[in-house]
């Protein structure tokens, strides 16, 4: 699309598993993609697709200002995908605050800098259906509350309400979207159930369930979500001061996931219940009523068809 020709875009994490395809799909439409990381991980969809020789490589912390100030500044950034973040929740119990800094100033550190950066246009910033955290009442919808418990789940709804703060105070273009579970090629956060499931079916090992099996969340394929924000990036002027949630419907109990991998490979994963997740919820949801509205977005894959991209990424990095 002409709207990212020549435009300086920065991806914070963009070497993760949503930021990367992001400088895909950046990349794909001519834009020049700025991505900033603490490290880059050699098996990541990031550099296995080659993206390091295309992408901009910047090196830093989103907890140190001067250094994120230094970036905006420095390339005239037109428009940020705010993706970075410290994402893995059995490490935000053995360490929040890591989560923490990472996760909330580091959304400052982006916002602040952003402000006083003239050429920015409009940012992206990631939040999740965690930022709810329980409610009777689902699925949820962007009305609702935001209360988030868990260190995980708090820092983002800390991050989403920061968000919120800088519209309302400074009228920085910010827009704010809420994803469940995502997957697909890239995730290397092998304790996910998706990656943890390929992976020891691939692998011919027993796979460790932590929680009781029971808990549902939505998945959604990462191409998806990828659209979903272009989308909202595209439409600022539409999209900015507001959240929106992006799922696909498809909402699964873990048990649910694996037989849906084991399908998809052709072989029966044996897995082992540990049971002891703590602090989870047991059921989460999203209505994408709002963005169907505002902008007609609605996934295009199937689970069968974003499983069998999935694995066939996993068997050429692992085996």
């Amino acid at each position: 699309m002409k709207f990212w020709e020549n435009k300086q875009v920065l991806v914070t994490g963009g070497a993760g598993l949503v930021g990367s395809h992001i400088v895909e799909g950046l990349i794909e439409n001519k834009a020049d993609a700025i991505v900033f990381d603490k490290e880059i991980d050699p098996r990541s969809y990031f550099v296995t697709q080659g993206f390091d020789k295309t992408a901009v490589q910047v090196f830093g912390n989103l907890k140190d200002y001067k250094r994120v100030f230094d970036v905006i500044s420095k390339y005239e950034i037109d428009y940020i995908f705010h993706m970075g973040a410290q994402a893995i929740v059995p490490t935000s119990f053995i360490n929040p605050l890591e989560t923490f800094e990472t996760n909330v100033m580091g959304t400052v550190n982006v916002l602040e800098s952003s402000r006083h950066v003239k050429s920015v246009k409009g940012i992206i910033v990631a939040s999740s259906d965690k930022a709810y955290g329980h409610s009777k009442q689902l699925p949820y919808s962007e009305l609702m509350p935001l209360n988030g418990k868990s260190p995980y789940d708090a820092s983002k709804s800390c991050t989403d309400l920061i968000a919120q703060s800088y519209v309302a105070t400074y009228n920085l273009p910010v827009t704010i979207a809420r994803f469940g579970n995502i997957y697909g090629p890239g995730d290397m956060n092998f304790n996910r159930i998706i990656p943890g499931a390929i992976r020891a079916g691939l692998m011919n090992k027993t796979l460790e369930i932590r929680s009781d099996g029971k808990m549902t969340r939505e998945y959604l394929y990462v191409k998806d979500a990828v659209d979903g924000y272009l989308t909202l990036c595209e439409n600022i002027d539409k999209s900015r001061g507001e959240a929106f949630n992006l799922s696909s419907g498809v909402k699964l109990s873990v048990l649910e996931v694996v037989e849906n991998v084991s399908q998809a490979m052709g072989k029966k994963i044996p897995y082992v219940i540990l049971n002891k997740a703590k602090c989870e919820i047991c059921e989460q949801c999203l209505s994408t009523q709002k963005i169907e509205k505002f902008f007609g977005w609605k996934c295009k894959y199937s689970m069968e068809k974003g499983l069998k991209e999935t694995i066939k990424w996993y068997r050429e990095i692992l085996q």
